[in-house]
């Protein structure tokens, strides 16, 4: 079943998260991941609990997977990165 890496993000050095961008795509195919969604223009229909910065969807074959994925020594150092330049949220999701 796949799961799903829901990140919002607030990017607060554009320039350096370019780098991170870059870094990140092949870490995250590596592990069998897709991106759906990277960024794209939002229509915010309900805002109740949070308002979204910049939405980024990735889906992965299953919930071991973007875990291992999330938790890796090799996106390790890619993670700092984007932490180094952007405040984030993010969330593992089970699909069905």
């Amino acid at each position: 079943m796949s799961a799903y890496i829901i990140v919002d993000t607030k990017i607060t050095n554009p320039d350096a998260y370019e780098e991170y961008k870059a870094l990140a795509r092949p870490i995250v195919e590596s592990f069998g991941g897709i991106y759906k969604a990277r960024g794209g223009d939002m229509d915010i229909v309900e805002n109740g609990l949070w308002s979204p910065s910049r939405l980024v969807i990735l889906e992965f074959p299953d919930m071991e997977t973007a875990r291992n994925f999330v938790h890796s020594d090799e996106y390790a150092p890619v993670k700092a990165l984007r932490h180094a330049n952007a405040d984030c949220s993010l969330v593992i999701l089970d699909g069905m």
